[in-house]
């Protein structure tokens, strides 16, 4: 009887593991309807006072977020040939979730291509930022960085409907 409860076991979880999962849909999220469209920072409060600044370019299309980062410095953190006489772009694309007033960014550092990076200047690797959305307008929206506390006040350009795309 022991060694017939020694069987079953295994055979019973594994079961109640297999009824438990549910297959995900193969299409991207829809994301939130109001992110949806390009968004740019058209200034940046004191830039000419601070030592470095990035201004955001994003693109939020369903669940999906593209972003050009324009880094502008004062000092340089990198090897000469990449300092770009303090100005340089950076990308990243990955998948974006919305909870209460947060926005998580979660993707990776590309090329301008928006294909991986894997070696070059400037940064490379996983791309995780958190904002805090302070205001959400339809034509505007207030983000702040959970990191420095910068804020970032993005113009909407053009409006994006989410068309959900197979993966």
């Amino acid at each position: 009887m022991k060694r017939l409860n020694q069987l079953c076991f295994p055979v019973l979880l594994l079961a109640l593991l297999a009824s438990a999962c549910q297959r995900l849909p193969d299409v991207q999220g829809r994301g939130e309807v109001f992110m949806q469209g390009v968004w740019t920072q058209d200034s940046i409060p004191y830039a000419s006072t601070l030592l470095n600044y990035t201004e955001h370019k994003f693109r939020f299309t369903c669940d999906s977020f593209y972003v050009d980062l324009t880094t502008h410095s004062k000092v340089n953190y990198y090897e000469d040939s990449c300092y770009n006489n303090g100005v340089w772009k950076e990308y990243a694309k990955g998948i974006y979730a919305v909870r209460n007033d947060s926005l998580f960014l979660q993707g990776t550092y590309t090329k301008s291509n928006y294909k991986q990076k894997v070696s070059g200047c400037y940064q490379t690797g996983q791309y995780l930022k958190s904002f805090t959305i302070t205001s959400a307008k339809p034509d505007q929206l207030i983000i702040q960085s959970v990191n420095d506390q910068r804020e970032a006040v993005l113009s909407l350009k053009e409006k994006i409907v989410c068309d959900p795309k197979p993966l």
